[in-house]
């Protein structure tokens, strides 16, 4: 189980301040008081999960905020009137559960969570009942993953290049979803090779966290007929 108490972490020492990168993040998304709270709780969750499970990179602890939480909700600015969300490859719950964190006061929201890990999925469904969240974890495959809702939105955050994402998303584009896919600089190689398979309607937004990333929005897919 997940520690619930306030203050030190235990299994964690010399844990960075996170102060400053918090109030950066803030800055970037602003957020309601109550999202507020339940976005530290889980931070604080995430981070006594991480000493001894490996949800982020350890390199980017000491910047949580910013690079994970900020980065997550920065997603909302693009589909503001969704209200289902269908996250493939969830991991440590990124970007999924700050989105969920986000939309718990919104009626009719919620959040799907795909992660095959069984640890991770297992960490997401502690959060997700701990804090009350509008989101359901579905330990599974992607490739079989059985969704009773249909998505207004999917995301994906550092699950697979380009090419092998739209196969994951395609099935859902054709109910009329969008998928926001949060990729690093190498964005145009991965649109160029995803394209010799794929006619896709898409654009690209600017990173509001890092300036080297971009999201892809992609409105429709169309595979390119197999010529024999």
């Amino acid at each position: 189980m997940i520690a619930s108490g306030e203050g030190p972490i235990a299994g964690i020492s010399a844990l960075p301040d996170l102060t400053a990168d918090r109030a950066h993040a803030l800055a970037l998304t602003h957020v309601s008081r109550e999202t507020l709270v339940r976005l530290d709780r889980f931070v604080t969750l995430l981070l006594a999960t991480q000493s001894h499970t490996n949800l982020i990179g350890p390199r980017s602890v000491a910047e949580v905020w910013t690079r994970h939480i900020a980065d997550s909700l920065q997603l909302l600015g693009l589909a503001p009137q969704a209200r289902v969300w269908l996250d493939l490859g969830s991991g440590g719950g990124f970007p999924g559960v700050p989105i969920a964190c986000a939309l718990a006061d919104r009626p009719g929201s919620a959040v799907h969570l795909v992660e095959s890990t069984g640890k991770k999925a297992a960490f997401l469904r502690e959060v997700c009942a701990e804090l009350a969240l509008p989101a359901t974890v579905h330990h599974a495959r992607i490739e079989a993953l059985s969704l009773d809702a249909q998505p207004d939105v999917i995301t994906a955050r550092a699950l697979a290049p380009l090419p092998a994402l739209l196969d994951y998303v395609a099935p859902f584009l054709k109910t009329g979803a969008q998928a926001l896919l949060l990729k690093g600089q190498d964005v145009e190689a991965e649109l160029t090779e995803a394209a010799k398979y794929w006619n896709i309607q898409a654009e690209l937004a600017p990173s509001r966290t890092n300036p080297a990333s971009r999201i892809v929005i992609v409105r429709g897919l169309q595979r390119h007929s197999v010529r024999s």
